[in-house]
């Protein structure tokens, strides 16, 4: 029974389309029964789907982004904690090596080979 109803709603509403469209009220250029303003509708619709796809795919990307930077925050707050526990070995960068008097850096110490 209500599958009769659900077909004879579907079909009324395509009989009033092909009504409006045969009077002129409702333009069909293309002749597939899908009135112009409801096509460019879609198509609007799809071209802002598109976009969402991108913006969400730029959003994920940011999450990473910002998820590696909190991991790295985290780990540098540990070295905040040992720096005020008074632990002084320190793991930041190494220092510059010394430039000698003629603006050169002073060449690096070799190990002699055994």
């Amino acid at each position: 029974m209500t599958t009769l109803i659900v077909i004879g709603v579907f079909v009324l509403f395509f009989g009033v389309i092909i009504y409006l469209e045969k009077t002129k009220i409702v333009e069909d250029k293309d002749g597939n029964l899908i009135p112009d303003a409801i096509e460019e509708k879609v198509e609007e619709a799809k071209e802002v789907v598109k976009e969402v796809k991108v913006r969400a795919q730029r959003v994920a990307e940011e999450v990473k982004d910002v998820a590696v930077a909190a991991k790295e925050v985290v780990k540098q707050s540990k070295d905040v904690v040992n720096a005020a526990k008074g632990n002084s070995s320190r793991r930041g960068r190494k220092p510059a090596p010394k430039k000698t008097s003629n603006g050169e850096t002073s060449p690096k110490k070799q190990n002699p080979k055994k």
